[in-house]
């Protein structure tokens, strides 16, 4: 089935052009190797992050080195045992939920085990090399820090890569995510913020058969770059139970795929940037740019307000020709903040990107609902042998093209079938309570999680129908002829903008870092207005992110007429 009446140039592997030449950059193994031989004795730290093939880097780079003496320092950790009922708080009981960690990487280790490698190390002659997760508590030496993608790591756990000294392949994914997010992530960051302050290398190892290595400086000089012009992250897809076939199209994905549910091209701490140093491509985390350059590339403000939290977030949810997503709630701020030491919330947004004539929106309770028989009928229907009647308690909205529903937590909503939706939330990743999922099970055959006594606690029963008629559903305020205010609404901190033009717009980013998509028009290109980055093109559905270094950028149209769509803190 046709969607688009153009030939969509969505790009699916977009690369920024840091540097002409390759100064700094080191492609391949072999490359690798031979800048690393320099060091004939003395020590060299691998930090790996957690996910890496510690076989293939000890084959491939380090066996090649010749050192005197290798350690693999996880053999030196604590036992599986030990770090199950250290992190047992963290991991809870739920397939979910968790509790984020403050562990450092000294906790999964012995201190007495410690000193026995720091006491090798100092009494071997020669090269020694020193690598895994952990490998730098040894101190001095070359220091390398070996990088990978959150979406690498993900694909990984479901070919049946163990978790950090977990003897756990078969695992449930959603257990494998979960201690990876909450607890391995966590403490892996917190090395990355003390190691790359005396770090000399850092390498891309996302392709087992081609790693790329990168001088400190050349990172840092990257990082400097990056948050000085727009830019586009490398996207991922995933299939789901309701997932659909827009994508397919529009994003020149695998049509013989069953479906793709989920785009995700704008949110740092899982997405990646692809850099090009002359022709050589290097992939990296986005999260390096939160983590290293926060105050810069988020704005001051905003840095001041959420850390090292990058607090926005766009994807698609793709249900053309598939099901209802779940219906479901996100927790309250206070919720959030008590049960799971988050400091705010997923209040969240849907634009409409398209939709069939029966596409619709579940949002808010009608009139006089009985809170007891919501939940009455939830619990049976999370029983067994009952269905749901979601029509009974829930507005459905018929959704048209370019409108925008507007979700505060505590909200209960979802979409519904033969939607494509622009989520335009707070980004805090997973705390999603699903209520009722439509008598489905996963792609993994089991039941897919419902969290009935979280959600109880979150919904409020007084968004109903008047409510969201209100204040939820196009609450669009005319600023210009060119541009809107619609939303988000006033209990969430962000505000989302739509332009609307056939020549070109200037667009101010508020001292906030500003994530925007093109969600009308073949291409447009952002320029600059003060000629300080070259012009960056993007596509019809391509997010992108102006850092906010960047005060004011102009958007030119490059099709018969165009509309974006932009978020920023308010």
């Amino acid at each position: 089935m046709k969607y688009l009446n153009f030939k969509s140039e969505y790009n699916r592997k977009p690369v920024i052009p840091v540097s002409q030449d390759r100064l700094g950059v080191f492609d391949g193994s072999l490359d690798i190797i031979n800048e690393l031989k320099s060091v004939k004795e003395g020590l060299i730290v691998f930090e790996t992050y957690p996910g890496i093939d510690l076989n293939r880097l000890k084959s491939d780079v380090i066996d090649h080195l010749k050192p005197s003496l290798v350690v693999h320092m996880e053999d030196f950790s604590k036992s599986e045992q030990d770090i199950d009922s250290m992190i047992e708080r963290n991991l809870t009981d739920d397939r979910v939920f968790g509790l984020f960690s403050h562990h450092k990487i000294e906790d999964f280790y012995h201190a007495e085990r410690l000193k026995s490698v720091e006491s090798m190390v100092l009494n071997t002659e020669g090269l020694v090399v020193v690598y895994g997760f952990g490998a730098s508590l040894i101190e001095g030496g070359v220091r390398v820090h070996v990088s990978l993608t959150r979406w690498e790591i993900q694909l990984r756990y479901r070919k049946g890569l163990s978790n950090f000294k977990k003897n756990n392949p078969k695992e449930d994914i959603l257990r494998k995510y979960k201690r990876g997010y909450f607890v391995e992530w966590r403490v892996a960051d917190r090395i990355k913020d003390a190691f790359y302050k005396d770090a000399h290398y850092v390498i891309d190892y996302n392709m087992l058969d081609h790693p790329k290595m990168m001088m400190m400086n050349t990172y840092q000089n990257m990082l400097d770059t990056m948050i000085r012009r727009p830019f586009r992250m490398v996207p991922y897809f995933d299939p789901g139970v309701w997932g659909g076939q827009w994508m397919k199209e529009v994003m020149h994905l695998d049509p013989k795929e069953k479906n793709y549910a989920w785009s995700f091209d704008g949110v740092p701490e899982e997405n990646s940037i692809m850099v090009s140093f002359g022709d050589v491509l290097i992939e990296l985390p986005a999260q390096d740019l939160v983590q290293f350059r926060p105050r810069l590339f988020m704005g001051d403000r905003v840095h001041g307000r959420f850390g090292k939290n990058f607090p926005i977030r766009f994807d698609f949810l793709d249900t053309m020709g598939g099901g209802n997503l779940s219906l479901q709630v996100h927790p309250l701020t206070e919720y959030i903040q008590d049960q799971f030491g988050m400091t705010y919330t997923q209040d969240e947004s849907y634009y409409i990107m398209d939709t069939e004539d029966d596409g619709v929106v579940y949002l808010g309770f009608k009139e006089g609902v009985e809170p007891k028989a919501v939940e009455n009928d939830l619990r049976k229907a999370e029983a067994g042998g009952f269905r749901f009647p979601a029509e009974k308690y829930v507005n459905v909205i018929p959704a048209k093209k370019h409108d925008h529903f507007l979700i505060p937590a505590g909200t209960i909503h979802c979409s519904g079938k033969n939607t494509v939706v622009l989520e335009i939330s707070a980004c805090n990743y997973i705390f999603t309570f699903k209520l009722w999922d439509w008598d489905r099970v996963g792609l993994d055959g089991r039941p897919r999680p419902v969290h009935l006594d979280h959600g109880f606690k979150n919904l409020q029963y007084d968004r109903d129908t008047k409510f969201v008629h209100h204040e939820l559903y196009n609450a669009i305020t005319r600023l210009s002829d060119v541009e809107e205010k619609t939303g988000l609404h006033e209990r969430e901190f962000l505000e989302t903008r739509r332009f609307t033009f056939k020549d070109y717009v200037d667009i101010p980013s508020y001292g906030s870092v500003n994530m925007a998509n093109l969600v009308e028009g073949k291409k447009a290109v952002i320029e600059s207005v003060d000629h300080s980055f070259e012009p960056y093109e993007i596509h019809y559905a391509e997010t992108f992110i102006i850092p906010a270094t960047i005060d004011t950028y102009r958007v030119r149209c490059l099709d018969e007429s165009c509309i974006i769509v932009k978020a920023h803190v308010r």
